[in-house]
């Protein structure tokens, strides 16, 4: 990129940010300052208006970024993460969007409180969903860290180190003076910018193939040095068994994995009634569903027209795949139409990044005062502080988010939100499930189920090559790994089932049939809900 070009994508970066800055602003001085204003955006938005956001919280540098890039590294396999991104929205269709919402009011831990012992399990679902929030935004920082070096020419880390910590400082600024309603604008906007970009670069890439997909997969396997081998299972997880049980382990966690989200669970509700939150799931669907199928079309065309030697010498998790293929599909990168369309796409990432970390954010500082802080206060007392620690909260949490990141610059995105997935659907889906569906469910079983998925999933991580043990991981200079597997919902998310099983059997507890009956009602009625 040439100076001119560089100033372009920053231009249009800086645009992005006035304009999200600009509606945080106005919506910080229209705000009540209640807590159902802060968390749920006063339950104004339209299915059509959460549909978008939805899709702008899920489609983020994981989808854009990281997936089309192991496409053009690996093919068939990366699109594992397409299909299972997908696919987890009919879980979240069919068993939770509307019982969510119904039983619900700000968080996951309110639905398995409402027939539950407040105090532990709030402690418990509350300490699950920062985990996994904070997992997610390291993904979200090592996007930004990829096309910030991406875009100075700078392969060091000083460029990806200040874009980290900055898009840390402007996550906090949307969350504390926007709340959620902001945080959902900021969503819609840049939902419709990436559908646009998306578009566009798959119309690009497929008329360089005179609209003829066959044509472009056998391009993209000649490129790709790999023949035939590139468009058949196993090129990334066929060499041998542990990686095939990895393949089975990672398809898991994704599928169900979206339905433990925090920041997921949260957009529920932000709409009025449960039929207008399984509309934003419909919504939602439509607009994920056309994106992730554009996904394949940017790693394959990027596979074919830039070669997959390339991506991994600029980036060698494949992180930049996108950008490098803008470039291209415009007239190469010293090109005024390759820096101009480099620049857009750049910008459209990064953009997804900040609003992506913004709602991230906000619900696991939601968790945070409305879970954690109001278990450890007086009821009176909750009102008038929640917000507050909420807005404190992020501030944590970016900070946590900002030093993960800086740690892990050079995984590739998908895979680390891979691993937020196996937590969620290790930790928060088999508690949810037993809270709305098992009559029996007790205080000790929610307890052990959330802690029995977690500190599993979590310790697997670390014991895994994802840590240690290979050159690839976080301190590639030591070796503590002994568990083979990188992704562990194969293990973790069993475990989680089991354990909410076990106390609850082992459990002196008597399961208030009364309350099961109450929520029951409320959770497929809305008879009660808020």
């Amino acid at each position: 990129m040439t100076a001119g070009h560089q100033t372009l994508a920053l231009v249009l970066f800086s645009t992005f940010i006035a304009v999200t800055l600009g509606i945080t602003t106005w919506v910080s001085r229209h705000r009540h300052g209640s807590a159902e204003e802060f968390y749920a955006g006063g339950r104004l938005f339209s299915p059509m208006e959460n549909g978008f956001a939805i899709a702008g919280d899920y489609m983020s540098a994981a989808s854009f970024l990281g997936i089309s890039g192991l496409i053009a590294l690996f093919g068939y396999d990366g699109l594992l993460y397409s299909v299972g991104f997908l696919v987890a929205w009919l879980v979240v269709l069919f068993l939770v969007a509307e019982l969510v919402r119904n039983c619900g009011r700000f968080t996951l831990a309110d639905v398995v409180a409402a027939r539950m012992s407040e105090r532990p399990v709030r402690i418990a679902a509350g300490t699950a969903s920062v985990t996994v929030s904070v997992l997610y935004l390291v993904a979200q920082m090592v996007g930004a860290g990829s096309l910030v070096g991406l875009l100075l020419g700078d392969s060091g880390t000083a460029a990806r180190t200040l874009t980290v910590v900055a898009v840390g400082a402007l996550m906090v600024v949307y969350v504390t003076f926007g709340g959620m309603r902001a945080t959902t604008w900021i969503q819609i906007v840049k939902a419709v910018l990436l559908m646009g970009g998306a578009v566009a670069l798959t119309v690009l890439v497929l008329l360089r193939f005179h609209g003829d997909f066959g044509l472009l997969l056998t391009s993209a396997a000649e490129r790709s040095g790999h023949g035939e081998r590139f468009l058949g299972p196993g090129l990334k997880y066929g060499g041998d068994w542990t990686a095939r049980i990895d393949f089975m382990s990672l398809g898991l966690a994704l599928v169900l994995g979206t339905a433990g989200l925090p920041h997921i669970l949260s957009r529920f509700y932000t709409v009025p009634t449960a039929r207008a939150a399984r509309r934003s799931v419909v919504w939602a669907i439509g607009l994920i569903g056309g994106f992730y199928l554009m996904t394949i079309v940017l790693g394959f065309g990027a596979a074919a027209l830039v070669g997959p030697a390339e991506v991994r010498t600029s980036h060698a998790s494949g992180n930049t795949a996108v950008p490098l293929l803008a470039a291209y599909l415009g007239g190469g990168a010293e090109s005024t139409g390759g820096a101009v369309l480099f620049a857009l796409v750049a910008a459209i990432a990064f953009a997804t990044i900040l609003a992506v970390v913004a709602g991230i954010t906000l619900a696991s500082s939601a968790s945070v005062a409305h879970d954690l802080y109001a278990s450890l206060r007086r009821r009176r007392a909750r009102v008038r502080s929640e917000v507050a620690v909420a807005r404190i909260a992020a501030v944590g949490i970016g900070a946590v988010a900002i030093a993960l990141g800086l740690l892990a610059q050079d995984l590739n995105v998908a895979f680390l939100v891979g691993l937020a997935f196996a937590v969620a659907a290790s930790a928060n889906l088999p508690v949810l499930l037993y809270s709305l569906f098992w009559a029996r469910f007790t205080t000790r079983g929610a307890v052990w189920s959330v802690y029995g998925g977690l500190v599993p999933a979590v310790l697997l991580v670390v014991l895994s090559p994802v840590v240690s043990g290979s050159p690839d991981s976080l301190f590639p200079g030591v070796d503590f790994q002994c568990f083979p597997l990188q992704n562990p919902g194969l293990v973790s998310i069993p475990l989680g089932f089991l354990a909410g099983w076990l106390g609850t059997v082992a459990s002196a507890e008597e399961p208030d049939a009364a309350k099961h009956a109450e929520t029951e009602v409320r959770s497929l009625t809305g008879a009660g809900a808020v």
